[in-house]
Parts: C-alpha cells; structure tokens; sequence
C-alpha cells in the first residue's frame, strides 16, 4: 500500500504572497481525481531540450499512474532516453501535477483490466506497439485557481 506524501507548500517567488499551511489540501481527495481523470497530459523532452506535450490514457492505481504510449513515438523515443517527466490533468482550474520518472514495464493482469474496462475496449485488448509506462510520482502539485493562494500545495514521496 503506498504511503501518504508529505505536505509542504511548494517554493514558488514570495511575490506569490503564499503564506501560512495549504488548506484544505487532502491527498485521497488528489488520488480520487487521478482514478477518475479520463486524459493525463503527459509532458516528455526531446532529445535537443525542447519539451514535447500529449494527452494519453491511462490509470492511476496502487500509487501509480500507468499509461501506454507506442515505444516508437516521439513520447516512447524521449522517454527511452530521459524517464524524468511531468503529468497533468486536465483542468486549469483543479489542478494536479504530478512529476517524477516512469519505467518502462508489463503491467499486472488486473491493470489491463481495469484500463480496459475503463476505456471500454475489449477485455483481451492490447494495442499493437504499445509500451506501457509506470510513473510512481517524486513529487505533485495541487491547487483549486479560485482559492490558489491558500489551497496551492506541494506533495513529496520517500
């Protein structure tokens, strides 16, 4: 079972005018909206240092967000080189950021499953080419852009 992260505020400019602990800030409430997350905005670097930016499915389970990605695509090439990567969800206004490096893995049984089912493709589906990616995140940020200065938080894992 993965433990709770740490809850810090994250270090941004003190212009921010961030002040005091994040309220309201719940980690099962981020991970709620992970499992439910239908696209995760993945953001990789391409092998001349310019960042490249995709959405894909994937799951969030055990801890872990797990996501496909053919090997052979701009996301599977720079992820073989550099595993260092950022995740987003997609709204701008409950955001969840997670960071952290991915390994590249066959994922268990029962995470095909689900992903399966979640996306609604045959239970026996495997995409052709895919590669499948484990992100056990290093760090995340969550805020709600309504209350930003008192809710923007910074998560960070053993």
């Amino acid at each position: 079972m993965p433990l709770t992260p740490r809850l810090g505020r994250p270090h941004f400019d003190p212009s921010y005018g961030i002040t005091g602990d994040p309220e309201g800030a719940s980690w099962p409430a981020t991970e709620q909206k992970l499992a439910a997350a239908r696209n995760y905005w993945v953001a990789t670097t391409r092998a001349g240092g310019a960042p490249h930016a995709k959405p894909v499915w994937g799951l969030w389970q055990d801890g872990a967000l797990w996501f496909g990605s053919a090997a052979n695509s701009v996301t599977g090439r720079n992820l073989a080189r550099d595993p260092r990567i950022s995740v987003h969800l997609e709204s701008g206004d409950d955001v969840v950021i997670l960071e952290g490096r991915v390994e590249l893995t066959i994922p268990p049984r029962e995470v095909m499953t689900a992903s399966n089912r979640k996306y609604a493709m045959p239970e026996e589906h495997e995409a052709e080419g895919a590669a499948w990616y484990r992100l056990t995140p290093t760090t995340a940020l969550t805020w709600r852009e309504t209350d930003f200065l008192r809710t923007v938080a910074h998560w960070t894992f053993d």
